[in-house]
C-alpha cells in the first residue's frame, strides 16, 4: 500500500514539476542572470559555448573570498530553469547528460560544490512550497520499510563485485578509511578495522554482530586477528555470496535479512555506514533492536554519516534517484533522540576528514580503473559515479556533513569505557 502511495504521489509531483518548467521557461533569460550573478558571488562562472568573457576575471575575485574561479562550460542554457525548477537533482542530471562541463579540470566539481554547501546556496530552491512538495514525497512516507529495505541492495550494492573492485581497492571495505597514519588507501582501510576492534575491546571467543556487513572484510578481520565469532547481515545478494566465499572455514555466519529481525544476544555490535539506510522514522526502532541484542556489559559502535546543518534535507534528491534509492542521511539530533533511556555515549569521534579523503581516493581510482569495466557500464554512468564522489568529497569539506564513530553502551555497564585512537 505503502509503495503504491508513494508511486502516486511522486508521478503527481513530476507532473506538476513538468508543468512549472513550461512556465519557467519562458522567463530563461532572467534565471540566467540571477543564477550567473548569485554565483559569481563565490567565484563560481558559467561560460556559454563560444563565449568571449575575460579569461582572468579579476572584477569577480576581487568581490569574493576565493582566490581561484571555478569556471564552467554550459552547453545546455536551459539547465539554469530546470535547477530553479527540481533544484540539486537537475544539476547531478546535468552534469550526467553533458549539459555543462568544466572549462579547467573536471575535478573543479568537488570545489564547486563545496562552495555552494558553504555558502547555503542550495537552500536557495527550498522555498515553502518545494519544501512543502519534498516533504510530502519524503517525509511524510517511510520510505526504508521493511519491505523496500531490499532496493538498495538490488540497486546499488549488487551493481557489480567488479565494479566496487574498481575503486574500493583490494580490501572492498565500502566506508571511510583513516589517514592518521597512512598514505594510501588499503593501509588507511587496514588502519580503520583496527581502530573499530580497538573501540569494541574484543576478547577472544565473544560474538560479534556486523549490521550491514558489505563484502564481509570486518567480520573476516576480527576474526582472523582477535579470535572472536561474527555474524553479518546484509541486503545484497551478491555482497552475501561473496563474504560466504571469502570466509569460508573462519567461525563466521552471514545472514541474508532485515536488521529488524534480529533477535539474539550479542557480546559487541558495529555498524559501518549502514543506519543510512534506516531512515529517520526507523532510527528509535533500530537502536531498540540494538539494545535487544547488545548484552548489559556489551559495547556498540556506530559508524555514521550524519548532516550537522538542521536546515539540509536528509534525503538528497539526486543520490536517491541514481545512486542510493531511500538512503536518508540523519541530522546530528537524530541520534542523540533515538537513543534517549535506551543506550549512553561513550565517545563520539568526529572522522569528517578521513572521508573526504577517502571519497577522493575512490574518485581517483575509479578514473584510473574505468577502462577496466567500461564495456559493462556507458558514459552517462561513468559521469554519475564521478559526480557522486566528488560530491561525498565536498560534502565532507564544507562540513555540512559529519562521519562520526560513536560508542554506546547500555546503562548496566558498569565499566570504565577506555576509547581508543
Amino acid at each position: 500500500m505503502i509503495n503504491i502511495l508513494h508511486f502516486i504521489i511522486r508521478k503527481l509531483i513530476v507532473l506538476y514539476k513538468c508543468v512549472e518548467f513550461q512556465i519557467l521557461d519562458l522567463f530563461n533569460g532572467s534565471i540566467e542572470r540571477s543564477i550567473t550573478n548569485k554565483l559569481e558571488k563565490i567565484g563560481v562562472v558559467f561560460e556559454s559555448v563560444g563565449s568571449k568573457r575575460d579569461d582572468n576575471y579579476e572584477h569577480i575575485l576581487e568581490k569574493c573570498k576565493y582566490d581561484k574561479i571555478c569556471r564552467l562550460q554550459l552547453i545546455n542554457k536551459r539547465l539554469l530553469t530546470d535547477m530553479t525548477n527540481r533544484g540539486n537533482i537537475a544539476l547531478g542530471e546535468g552534469y550526467m547528460n553533458g549539459d555543462f562541463k568544466f572549462t579547467n579540470d573536471e575535478s573543479d566539481i568537488t570545489e564547486f560544490v563545496t562552495r555552494c554547501l558553504s555558502n547555503n546556496y542550495f537552500r536557495h530552491y527550498f522555498n515553502c512550497w518545494n519544501s512543502l512538495l519534498y516533504d510530502v514525497e519524503f517525509e511524510w512516507i517511510n520510505l526504508q520499510t521493511s519491505s523496500k529495505a531490499w532496493e538498495v541492495g538490488k540497486k546499488h550494492y549488487d551493481l557489480g563485485n567488479a565494479f566496487f573492485r574498481s575503486f574500493l581497492g583490494s580490501n572492498m571495505v565500502y566506508s571511510s578509511a583513516y589517514w592518521a597514519n597512512a598514505d594510501t588507501l588499503d593501509k588507511a582501510q587496514i588502519d580503520k578495522l583496527e581502530l573499530i576492534a580497538k573501540k569494541l575491546d574484543l576478547k577472544p571467543g565473544m560474538v560479534v554482530l556486523d549490521l550491514g556487513c558489505g563484502w564481509g572484510t570486518l567480520c573476516k578481520y576480527l576474526a582472523e586477528n582477535y579470535g572472536v565469532s561474527c555474524v553479518g547481515i546484509t541486503v545484497s545478494k551478491e555482497g552475501y555470496e561473496y563474504a560466504k566465499r571469502m570466509c569460508h572455514g573462519l567461525p563466521i555466519e552471514f545472514l541474508l535479512e532485515d536488521y529488524r529481525q534480529l533477535n539474539q544476544k550479542f557480546d559487541r555490535i558495529v555498524s559501518i555506514e549502514m543506519s543510512e539506510h534506516v531512515g529517520f522514522r526507523n532510527y528509535r526502532e533500530f537502536l531498540e533492536v540494538v539494545y535487544r541484542c547488545l548484552k548489559p556489559d556489551g559495547i556498540f559502535l556506530l559508524h555514521v554519516t550524519t548532516i550537522t546543518d538542521s536546515t539540509i534535507k536528509r534525503i538528497d534528491t539526486f543520490i536517491h534517484q541514481h545512486c542510493y534509492p531511500n538512503i536518508s542521511y540523519p541530522h546530528t539530533q537524530d541520534i542523540t533522540k533515538g537513543i534517549d533511556g535506551l543506550l549512553v555515549i561513550e565517545d563520539w569521534h568526529n572522522m569528517s576528514i578521513d572521508f573526504g579523503k577517502t571519497c577522493f581516493a575512490w574518485r581517483e581510482n575509479f578514473i584510473k580503473n574505468w577502462s577496466t569495466i567500461s564495456n559493462q557500464y556507458d558514459e552517462q554512468f561513468y559521469r554519475m559515479w564521478t559526480y557522486f564522489l566528488s560530491v561525498g568529497e565536498a560534502g565532507f569539506n564544507s562540513k555540512k556533513y559529519e562521519l562520526a564513530q560513536i560508542v554506546f553502551t547500555r546503562p548496566e555497564f558498569k565499566s570504565r569505557y577506555i576509547v581508543a585512537r
